[in-house]
């Protein structure tokens, strides 16, 4: 059970819980899910509906409860390296080749089994809500939502350009020039594929990438990239629109000689937490194969 607690002011005085919770960052689905458990809002310990007014001074009390978990994710022992949680959230830095989800090929190899054993061990419920969803092998960070409040809170951040800095490494192939800029390029499915995507100015999302060359050797070209936007593999296709496609990427660049996977590295995270509003920052090593690249 996450049990949240605020003291009310003269400012909340005649404001409805609903309309309070909403302020806290309570999406209305969270909202609906209080509302089906028994005793979940409590104001000075006595139990009361969402439309409840406040008053000064009211102690308000948010019992959120998650009794099921993720059906039909396997728990599989599994190693998963978790960099930090609390009682809303889990930061993992996920392995290249693990997939983020259980699929029709991958029923028992994700980051969503390892997470369904790791709380089964613990003997707590496990729903799956990953936040910012690596490609299967992309290595570093990424945010594992531990209840519907935070979930809702960090997805509406992702949408945010400023809420929440997404900062990748990655190996480029060739000296790329300029050195630094900003890629606006919108990105679509390619025709006739369901996993390639293209820069496409007709039918494309918008999609901006912020670069910078860290350093460069043997011809190859070590990349600082912020994503202001969240486009299925748009960090892979806008570097090769560039002209300077990732290394050991099996869909943009297939030249697999110097690394069998691409070289990208989900490096650096920085977000203000949604519960506690404190300001939060990881970072995660290079891997030893994009390390030996360099």
């Amino acid at each position: 059970m996450r049990i949240f607690e605020y003291q009310t002011t003269s400012e909340d005085v005649n404001l409805p819980i609903k309309s309070f919770l909403k302020k806290q960052g309570f999406s209305r689905q969270s909202q609906i899910v209080l509302k089906r458990l028994p005793d979940s809002v409590l104001v000075n310990d006595t139990p009361v509906f969402l439309t409840y007014r406040l008053q000064a001074d009211d102690h308000l009390t948010i019992r959120l409860t998650e009794e099921s978990s993720s059906a039909h994710i396997l728990p599989v022992h599994l190693p998963v390296d978790i960099v930090y949680e609390d009682a809303d959230l889990l930061i993992v830095n996920k392995a290249a080749g693990m997939p983020i989800h259980p699929s029709q090929n991958n029923r028992d190899n994700t980051l969503g089994n390892a997470l369904a054993w790791y709380f089964a061990q613990k003997e707590e419920p496990f729903v799956f809500r990953c936040i910012n969803r690596l490609d299967r092998d992309t290595s570093g960070l990424t945010i594992i939502a531990k209840h519907i409040v935070s979930a809702g809170i960090l997805s509406a951040m992702v949408s945010s350009k400023d809420s929440l800095v997404r900062e990748y490494l990655a190996i480029a192939k060739g000296s790329v020039s300029p050195a630094s800029g900003t890629i606006t390029a919108p990105l679509a499915r390619k025709e006739g594929s369901i996993i390639e995507r293209v820069v496409d100015f007709e039918k494309g999302e918008h999609a901006v990438t912020h670069y910078r060359v860290l350093s460069e050797k043997n011809g190859y070209s070590l990349l600082s990239l912020i994503l202001e936007t969240g486009r299925t593999h748009q960090i892979r296709v806008h570097m090769k629109y560039l002209g300077y496609p990732l290394i050991g990427d099996y869909l943009y660049n297939p030249d697999m000689e110097r690394m069998t996977r691409q070289a990208l590295h989900a490096y650096r995270l920085r977000f203000t937490h949604p519960i506690t509003r404190q300001p939060l920052e990881f970072t995660a090593p290079l891997p030893p194969d994009m390390q030996w690249m360099l």
